[in-house]
């Protein structure tokens, strides 16, 4: 018996969503449906949706692993189980015990059964598998400062596996209905010998769906789904940070079997602003002063987002590089409110001074304590 994990592509540690993902990704590309005649494929198919039908769930998956760590599927010449001294190639279950319990042959079988779906009399137990929710998807945007200071509207196309509109993700031409598959009687695994073990596997005839489509949808050939880019108008809230994510409930890829689709992530890239900086629900901006206002104190303009001035109080004696702020001038918050707007002084020294500046500068100086000196 082929390795599942290596049947489907994936490692021993992976995790139930990449076993998800890779199965899916095998089943579309083997599907009967999309490779009419081609037994290598079918072969493939059955060996995918078995493989799945284990690891996607733990506690077969546990079980697998445990009897893979023994030995109990070192294969022979011909696929299945291969002899050995001890019952199976490099498993004696004469020699294995859980706790105080003897691991018998018999349990062997059980686990087996249990494992892939059935025991002897498996198709009298086999099951059909159930739908599944389709995968998310995360689709990105961009918008502008602006936008994400007032709250925009956007339209977002994404690419993904949809239901079909012809059968409406029923696979069957419009008119007709999905029967159910005589050879499994609707349950989708039937039982094949192997050695001592029947063990089930996915119906030959329906794939293991448990329904048979005898006159297929032209649009999507029996599969029920199609590739489609379809549009949502997306509305990012006033407020919005960057790398926020958007959830849009069902408007991921349609399940299968009639499962319900997933959900779509919009994530959020908002612009850089030529004048402010973010922190947060916070923005801030630098405004420059003149020496005589930074020492004297003075009101000056302060430009804020979404456009317009402000008055804002310089104390007298203001250092360069102090911040002052203005209480809700910043971003709003999601859940009410609104930010501050911080502004940073900068003390702008002019670098050219007339002749009259200049000496009254130095008149000025002279009235200054040296602020290099230590006091004694």
């Amino acid at each position: 018996m082929a390795d599942l994990y290596q049947t489907l592509g994936v490692s021993k540690n992976a995790s139930q969503d990449e076993i998800k993902k890779a199965f899916r990704k095998l089943a579309r590309e083997h599907h009967p449906d999309k490779n009419p005649g081609n037994k290598a494929a079918e072969e493939k198919f059955k060996e995918v949706s078995t493989a799945y039908e284990t690891l996607s769930d733990p506690e077969k998956r546990k079980q697998y692993d445990e009897l893979s760590r023994l030995g109990a599927f070192s294969a022979g010449p011909g696929g299945g189980f291969r002899p050995g001294a001890g019952g199976y190639q490099g498993f004696d279950p004469r020699t294995f015990n859980q706790g105080d319990v003897p691991f018998e042959m018999g349990d062997l079988g059980d686990i087996l059964g249990n494992l892939f779906g059935g025991g002897a009399g498996a198709a009298g137990r086999g099951r059909r598998r159930t739908s599944e929710r389709g995968d998310d998807l995360q689709a990105n945007v961009i918008v502008s400062f602006d936008d994400a200071l007032h709250g925009v509207t956007v339209r977002v196309p994404v690419d993904k596996a949809d239901r079909c509109e012809t059968c409406r993700g029923s696979g069957a031409k419009p008119g007709t209905t999905p029967k159910v598959c005589p050879e499994c009687q609707g349950r989708g695994m039937v039982a094949r010998n192997q050695g001592p073990f029947a063990l089930s596997q996915p119906c030959p005839r329906c794939h293991g769906q448990g329904t048979i489509i005898e006159d297929p949808c032209s649009t999507c050939h029996g599969t029920g789904v199609q590739n489609k880019t379809r549009r949502y108008n997306v509305k990012i809230p006033a407020g919005v940070k960057d790398g926020s994510k958007i959830r849009i409930k069902g408007k991921g890829e349609a399940g299968l079997r009639g499962g319900p689709a997933g959900d779509l992530f919009v994530r959020v890239r908002v612009e850089t602003d030529d004048l402010f900086d973010r922190r947060g629900d916070d923005l801030t901006v630098e405004v420059p002063v003149t020496v005589a206002e930074a020492a004297l104190g003075a009101t000056v303009k302060v430009p804020i987002p979404g456009g317009g001035r402000v008055s804002l109080k310089v104390p007298a004696g203001s250092q360069d590089g102090r911040t002052l702020r203005l209480r809700g001038k910043g971003m709003p918050k999601l859940k009410g409110g609104q930010g501050n707007l911080l502004v940073k002084l900068r003390v702008v020294v002019p670098s050219k001074l007339t002749k009259d500046q200049k000496q009254l500068f130095e008149k000025l100086a002279a009235t200054f304590p040296d602020p290099r000196s230590t006091a004694d």
